[in-house]
């Protein structure tokens, strides 16, 4: 039975092994948390974000969780005036940690929180952590909330932008090494919330892939502050070039899309291009995506199914 439930997941998840987050094929720069006291409109809507890792049960090995450049000063991240801002990042586990209905929420209230906290700690201006990898754990799997749902032993991630008014631009990595980045055979990563860096480069394409299970019947996309910089679009094996509502400075925009049957089972990729012409810089965006139920839907780091190709013939849906 065991030798089953790894194929199948390997299946799942495809032969990449990375759980870079963001990964290489979402081709994403750094995620983004600003501290609580910075504006809406610098691109992040709540100041916190919310990312799971599931480690598949068959694995016994320790797990690490390694974040890139956590500090908040330095050359990658976003400085409002001068840096004044503290970043607290904290690792939860155990019962609750992904079941708890408040934990599946865009939005940090109620008990968001859930599960117990296996390790937490808050970062500052620090010159050795900029450019820099800061690990968490050991953690043994079963410390985490195991859940079928999500393909094993989940833990959750919250980084929180406790004060100060700056950007925390920062990259996760969950590994089976303390000191490496090495992946963890069968790992994944999710979240049901994405907030985070465009390219400056108007010629890089940047990628989400929401899973479509077999419930699902219609999408509503919300993303905000993209200002208006190019457009996002749904791609899929059934879909060529869907286009969706885009988002003014500080403000939100919803569209909804019906899914296909040749869909469900699999990932959506939804493909964030920017103007070439409006060259925006250091574009933060916000995006979620619920079902027909307003279910929040995860977006898998390494897509259930893998990368979705086109396998019809269609023409491509024009802009609204």
């Amino acid at each position: 039975m065991k030798v089953i439930v790894t194929g199948l997941i390997v299946m799942i998840f495809g032969s990449a092994m990375a759980q870079s987050v963001p990964a290489k094929e979402e081709n994403i720069p750094y995620l983004v948390t600003f501290g609580k006291d910075a504006e809406t409109s610098y691109g992040d809507d709540d100041f916190t974000q919310v990312f799971f890792f599931s480690v598949p049960r068959y694995n016994k090995k320790p797990i690490y969780i390694r974040i890139y450049d956590p500090d908040v000063g330095g050359e990658i991240d976003e400085k409002a005036g001068s840096f004044n801002t503290k970043a607290k990042f904290s690792v939860y586990g155990g019962k609750g940690c992904i079941t708890e209905g408040d934990a599946r929420q865009t939005s940090p209230s109620g008990n968001f929180k859930s599960g117990n906290l296996l390790f937490s700690k808050t970062f500052g201006e620090a010159v050795q952590y900029d450019k820099a990898w800061y690990t968490f754990g050991p953690f043994n799997p079963s410390e985490g909330e195991y859940s079928e749902d999500y393909f094993g032993y989940v833990f959750k991630l919250i980084c929180e932008g406790i004060s100060g008014d700056d950007g925390n631009l920062y990259k996760y990595f969950l590994s089976s090494s303390g000191t490496m980045n090495v992946p963890v055979e069968g790992g994944n990563a999710f979240t049901f919330e994405y907030t985070f860096r465009l390219h400056d480069d108007p010629n890089q394409v940047s990628h989400i892939y929401p899973y479509i299970d077999d419930k699902v019947i219609s999408i509503k996309q919300a993303n905000f502050d993209w200002d208006k910089d190019g457009g996002i679009k749904i791609y899929s094996v059934a879909t060529l070039s869907f286009p969706l509502q885009v988002s003014e400075n500080n403000k939100w925009s919803t569209s909804q899309y019906f899914v296909k049957a040749p869909e469900k089972g699999k990932s959506l990729d939804i493909r964030f291009s920017k103007s070439l012409s409006k060259k925006v810089r250091n574009n933060n965006v916000v995006f979620y995506v619920t079902n027909q139920y307003g279910e929040f839907l995860p977006f898998y780091t390494v897509p259930i199914g893998g990368i979705p190709k086109f396998q019809g013939s269609s023409t491509a849906t024009p802009d609204p």
